[in-house]
């Protein structure tokens, strides 16, 4: 199981996968926006998305829990 994790405080811009969806490493699981910047959270292994713990329109802080891969 691999926990993805947010590496800075952003908003949630744009949620791209869902609960239950097999995702690949690298794929795009949501993307932030900070300061005008977008920036994409990658899976970091190949599995499927067990748990995803955001929302478009959330904040996240520093080490905030993204989503779960088992």
């Amino acid at each position: 199981m691999a926990e993805v994790r947010a590496e800075m405080v952003a908003n949630v811009w744009k949620v791209v996968t869902t609960e239950g969806t097999a995702v690949d490493d690298g794929d795009t699981l949501v993307i932030l926006e900070s300061m005008k910047m977008e920036i994409p959270v990658l899976a970091e292994a190949p599995g499927t998305v067990t748990k995803l713990a955001v929302a478009e329109g959330d904040v996240v802080q520093e080490g905030d829990l993204i989503a779960v891969i088992g």
